[in-house]
């Protein structure tokens, strides 16, 4: 009933930028805290920012200052600006949502994941 859905990944050389997207689909009432995580092969998934209702932001320290999260809570959706990308940011990066009141019935939905988009920066 509720799904998050990332879009905006894809190969970029080093030095560039990406912009990600996670737009929430379904009749959503609201939706407390979102993030974005990334993860790499045999590595656990890290934090790498996250964004309150209001706009708070979160940016864990070994997060580089070239990322900036932002929030449209009309749209139901997060952005992940991503710039003077490096090779080291090359992971699968995913969107999350902490908590989604959505549908007729005012269902809570916890604890919410995309899919997940391919970032690669080629060294």
């Amino acid at each position: 009933q509720v799904q998050l859905v990332e879009s905006g990944g894809g190969l970029v050389q080093a030095g560039g930028s990406l912009r990600l997207s996670c737009a929430a689909s379904g009749k959503i009432f609201n939706i407390n805290a979102m993030a974005w995580y990334r993860q790499t092969p045999g590595k656990q998934r890290e934090l790498v920012a996250s964004i309150t209702r209001g706009g708070s932001t979160y940016y864990p320290d070994s997060v580089p200052g070239r990322f900036t999260i932002s929030r449209d809570n009309a749209k139901n959706t997060i952005y992940l600006q991503m710039n003077s990308l490096k090779p080291e940011d090359t992971a699968v990066y995913y969107c999350n949502a902490d908590h989604v009141v959505a549908g007729d019935d005012f269902r809570n939905f916890d604890d919410l994941w995309g899919q997940g988009t391919h970032v690669t920066v080629p060294s």
